[in-house]
């Protein structure tokens, strides 16, 4: 019999305790690392799983962000979609920021805004990620503080999971981008969710451009990561090491069991 658990994320009662375990550490992870980044020095700059390809996809990296390949490739992956040289883009729930000094360096976007509701992580990212044209800014994925058509992009990866109301943020993402805009975004469903995940992304009146299962891509991305991701949590104990070992157990047994879909998907805004 299934007992009943509390979801901190969602405020839900949930009766898998093997889902429960991937979503309270995902939430202890994102949550936890933000605090101790601090603590750490530079390196924990990203917070997304990682990705790789068969045959790898070999892009081409600077030395300084070869360490982070697998959490770089899937950003690379998600912006590759359409062409952003010139276009305004907002990234939501930009963690670390990480991924906004890639994309910003590799695919030269004309200004790029980070919003993550961590005010730590942005004070952090301004510090640390200091180029022309991009900015962070301290908000809400469920009401984004921008105008109507404010950019041309939304870029989105592994967070919204993770939000109490998804389809607010699917909702503003929306809003927010002008007509001819992008919307490319990735993240990960129960299975049992896939279609609630349709419904809610379709209800936002974006175009489907493209939709693609990379669960095993994201998988094989996570085993090629162990070394660095161990590498990274042996700066910390207690917690962090724990939460971690446990989330990268559970979420990969689902993906490889096909419990969880992980999926990247391009709209546009006609």
């Amino acid at each position: 019999m299934n007992r009943l658990i509390f979801n901190p994320v969602t405020h839900r009662v949930l009766t898998n305790p093997f889902v429960y375990n991937l979503v309270f550490t995902s939430f202890v992870n994102k949550r936890f690392s933000t605090q101790t980044r601090m603590l750490s020095g530079d390196d924990w700059l990203f917070l997304n799983y990682g990705y790789e390809e068969d045959p790898p996809m070999a892009v081409p990296l600077d030395p300084a962000d070869e360490p982070n390949r697998f959490f770089i490739q899937q950003y690379h992956r998600t912006a590759a979609q359409v062409d952003l040289a010139g276009k305004k883009v907002l990234e939501v729930s930009c963690g670390h920021g990480g991924g906004a000094s890639y994309v910003m360096r590799t695919f030269k976007p004309a200004a790029y805004t980070g919003l993550d509701l961590n005010e730590t992580a942005i004070e952090f990212c301004r510090k640390r990620h200091q180029l022309p044209g991009l900015d962070f800014v301290q908000g809400d994925a469920e009401n984004l503080p921008f105008d109507d058509g404010s950019f041309d992009v939304v870029l989105h990866v592994e967070a919204s999971h993770l939000y109490p109301h998804p389809a607010r943020f699917f909702d503003g993402a929306a809003r927010v981008l002008a007509p001819g805009g992008h919307f490319l975004y990735t993240d990960f469903r129960r299975r049992s969710e896939l279609d609630r995940w349709d419904a809610e992304l379709a209800g936002t009146g974006l175009r489907l451009v493209s939709q693609e299962d990379i669960s095993m891509d994201v998988l094989r991305g996570n085993e090629k990561n162990l070394d660095r991701k161990q590498s990274m949590i042996a700066h910390h104990g207690g917690l962090a090491r724990l939460a971690s070992a446990a989330t990268d157990w559970t979420f990969n047994g689902a993906l490889r069991n096909g419990e969880f879909v992980y999926r990247l998907y391009c709209f546009a805004k006609d």
